[in-house]
This record gives C-alpha cells, structure tokens and sequence, in this order.
C-alpha cells in the first residue's frame, strides 16, 4: 500500500503578480504544514485570467521557465520537501509563448515541465491569442512521492492525452485549471458545464486506473465566475474531496496509489486495448 498526501490549492487571484505568489507559497506552507507531499496550484497561479481579452499589453505578464517564480518554489520545495506543481505564463523567446507547467521535486530540484498541447479560442478564453500549443509532447516526471503526469485546463476534455500520459507511467493525473461560468448564465447552465468537466476527468481515472488530481481557480473576474469545484478522484472515479464553488481552500487529501493494481487487475481496461485498430484516431475525421 504505497499512500500519498496530495496538497490543493485552490485560490482567487488579483492583478499583483507578486500578491498572487506570496499567497501561493504562504498556501503551501499551509499544505506542508497538513502533511502535504505533492502541492498543485490552479492554472497560470501568479496572475488574473488574462485570456479573457486580446490585449498585447498582456505578454509582459510572461516570465521564462525556469525564471523568477520557480527559483522562489523550488527554494521553498527544498525547505519543505515537498513537491511542487506550478501553471505559469512561460516566455520562451521573442514573440513565442506557452502555457506551462514546472514541476519541482521536494529536493528544490528542477524536473522540468509540460506545454499545454490543446489551446481553446472561445468567447472569454483567448487562448489562441497568447500560446503557442505544446512542442514537448505529453511527459512524466519522476518525483520523490510518485511518477506524476500534468495536463493543463483545455486538454482535460481530450482522453487521448490522458491515456498517452498513463501510458507513459503516469501514477497519477494533474490538471491545473482555470474555468467558470459567463455571468450572464442561468444556474443550469452553470450545473450543466461543471458536471462534465467533472465527468470528463473522472472517466479518465476510470478508463487508466489512476488518480486524478484537477485544482481549479475561484473567484470573480471581469465577467466570468471561476467555479473552484476542485476535486480528486480514486482510480475508479469515486471522489475522494470536492471543494467549494465560492471559497479558497487548501486541502490535504491521502490518495492510496495501490488501488491502481486492483482496479487494473479487476477491470482490465489496459490489458484488452486493441491497439492494432486504433489508427483512425490519428484523422481528424473518419468521412471516407
């Protein structure tokens, strides 16, 4: 029975980045101090959601990876020793940008990061706009507590990237996220859209046998409400611990990573994969 204490932090933000990352690492001493061992943060922490509009005035938000906010995680990592995943606005160079995520080991070592591979451009989530979808494809990282996989917001909808990074060894899923309700939307609506992200991410746990781990922001923001909802599921989908839609939290939950072995053995999804048939998933349609 290998069990882990996995830390969320699920936190509004405001337009001070270094408000917004002082909260974040006074949040993981919090989690730290629960028993926490690995910490995730919400997508693109350290800022506002920004995607909310097409401004240029916007890329100055950006910072390269490693850079200022991660020299300040993983000296607190190493304190700690815990590890820490971090969603951050990257510039790579002049004019090419990413969403990414950092991930640092409890040592404070640098393990590396993943580049959001799907990239949205719908009203209120510019995304387009400002990233450039992800070149590294999707990774692991082997950490102190676990091999940890991170997919970031809009690639939760996608179940090929969940299977390939479970593939890969992932023990258990990340997906920092940043997702709410348009003001203007009545509540079923609003019921409606979190339920299937919730849902979406449940079945990935389901369909590879491991833990998933979504935090998610909170919070009013221009015109949109961030639904918070975080949550963590078992590797059959069963919610470990759902946050609240209206309050930061942060909250330690103990993940028993030896499920992974009965629910795989018991509902053999990986063993009777036909991989000879898949190579239609690769069209974008199947229309001759």
């Amino acid at each position: 029975m290998r069990k882990v204490n996995i830390g969320t932090v699920q936190m509004s933000c405001v337009a001070d980045k270094a408000a917004n990352l002082a909260k974040a690492v006074e949040q993981i001493r919090v989690a730290a101090s629960k028993g926490a061992q690995l910490i995730c943060l919400q997508e693109i922490f350290s800022t506002l959601y920004f995607c909310d509009v097409e401004d240029y005035d916007n890329f100055k938000l950006a910072e390269p990876i490693p850079g200022p906010s991660t020299d300040v995680l993983a000296a607190l990592a190493g304190e700690l020793g815990v590890v820490i995943v971090a969603s951050l606005f990257e510039k790579r160079t002049q004019g090419i940008y990413h969403n990414t995520t950092a991930v640092i080991d409890a040592d404070g070592s640098y393990l590396g990061k993943y580049r959001k591979m799907h990239i949205p451009d719908d009203p209120g989530y510019y995304e387009k706009f400002y990233f450039t979808p992800g070149d590294l494809g999707y990774r692991v990282f082997k950490t102190k507590f676990a091999t940890i996989g991170v997919l970031i917001c809009w690639d939760q909808w996608y179940p090929e990237a969940a299977r390939i990074t479970a593939l890969m060894g992932a023990e258990i899923l990340f997906y920092p996220t940043a997702i709410g309700w348009a003001n203007s939307q009545d509540d079923p609506t609003n019921t409606e859209q979190y339920n299937a992200w919730q849902t979406i991410q449940r079945s990935h746990a389901v369909a590879n046998g491991i833990p998933v781990v979504a935090v998610n922001r909170v919070g009013e923001e221009a015109e949109m409400a961030f639904w918070g909802g975080s949550f963590i599921s078992n590797p059959f989908g069963s919610l470990l611990y759902k946050a609240s839609h209206d309050a930061e939290e942060t909250v330690v939950t103990e993940v028993d990573l030896g499920q992974s072995d009965y629910y795989r053995t018991h509902w053999p999804f990986l063993r009777d994969r036909r991989v000879d048939s898949y190579a239609p998933v690769t069209k974008r349609f199947i229309d001759e």
